[in-house]
């Protein structure tokens, strides 16, 4: 385990590290690849005092205050998703669950939208605010997808996919009715729900950032108890694992972190759907594993998509949310076919 471990970290770490330098390197303005990393250096202590500072002071401001906060951005956004739709898929043991088939992903939308909408986004708790509002609205929605998928006080996990899309398209459609009451900002609004990293400061990332590493924190230390769940609630129980307070612990974590990448992201789907079943047939199933890895790998995934959406169309830009649904969408119908397949034989 410890091996396969550092070894895909290892090679997650230097392809994150390569995916950044050429994401900040690409755009409208393109900077070349050793002039990147030379800014980049150049900003390190004591290893900046060597290089010779020979490039322009746009070149500078383009990567430094345009395009690093957006990758940065990227990277958490995607780590968050990741992370939560490997967890939602290890206590619920479904290979179909994430924040978006939940409807946990539309929920979080609402409060985040109501409160923009009522000019209270800085009212409770100030650049907190948002979150908290898309964390209590994520939390009613993934409440209602449990109840739907109860039968005689127990959740069947097969009908909690389609609970969840009933409940994602109650409140998609609640999110279509604030949108189109909110006249004065309605485009903003709309390219917001399809995923936007666009004109996203400094502060966004450090709103997610605390999220993403009390999240992480928690579930790294719950892998063994997710690893037993993979073997049934009734053998989990037996081998020591609460599962009321697992089962409880996890969810209120990913819908947390969900809350938090919608907050600052809009609805960006499927992330956490793919990164956590590609990762399953590179790595195998030990959460031990896979929580460190999907952050590693939902980072760079989204970084990526978050590329395309600025190369495709330059100099326009494609919603992010429209990427990772035109990727996902096929995988989850792959998914479902399997799934199909597995259940005939």
């Amino acid at each position: 385990m410890v091996k396969r471990l550092f070894f895909w970290t290892t090679f997650g770490l230097v392809l994150l590290v390569v995916s950044v330098i050429v994401s900040l390197s690409v755009g409208s303005a393109h900077i070349p690849l050793h002039e990147t990393w030379r800014v980049i250096l150049q900003q390190v202590p004591w290893i900046g005092q060597m290089i010779e500072t020979d490039w322009t002071e746009s070149t500078e401001q383009i990567l430094l205050q345009v395009r690093a906060p957006r990758v940065l951005l990227a990277l958490l956004v995607g780590a968050a998703l990741a992370l939560a739709g490997t967890g939602f898929q290890g206590v619920l043991r479904n290979p179909l669950a994430e924040p978006y088939t939940l409807g946990v992903a539309s929920g979080s939308a609402v409060g985040a939208l109501v409160v923009i909408l009522l000019g209270l986004q800085y009212a409770w708790s100030g650049s907190w605010t948002i979150p908290l509002a898309a964390f209590l609205t994520g939390l009613l929605t993934l409440w209602l997808v449990i109840i739907l998928s109860r039968q005689q006080s127990k959740l069947k996990i097969e009908t909690l996919i389609l609970a969840g899309v009933v409940i994602q398209a109650f409140f998609g459609s609640v999110v279509s009715f604030l949108v189109s009451i909110s006249r004065n900002s309605m485009n903003e609004m709309i390219f917001w729900l399809m995923g936007s990293l666009s004109l996203k400061g400094w502060s966004y990332s450090f709103i997610i950032l605390p999220y993403l590493v009390f999240g992480f924190i928690i579930l790294l230390l719950m892998g063994r108890e997710l690893n037993l769940f993979s073997l049934g609630e009734r053998q989990a129980m037996h081998l020591g694992v609460n599962i009321e307070r697992t089962k409880l612990v996890v969810l209120i974590i990913c819908t947390l972190l969900t809350a938090a990448a919608v907050s600052v992201a809009g609805i960006i789907s499927f992330v956490g759907l793919v990164i956590p079943h590609i990762l399953r047939l590179m790595v195998g199933s030990d959460y031990r594993i896979l929580i460190p890895l999907s952050v590693i790998f939902g980072a760079i995934y989204v970084l990526w998509a978050d590329t395309l959406s600025r190369m495709l169309l330059d100099p326009q830009v494609i919603p992010l949310g429209v990427i990772t649904s035109i990727l996902g969408a096929p995988f989850f119908a792959w998914l479902l076919i399997q799934n199909k397949r597995g259940a005939a034989s």
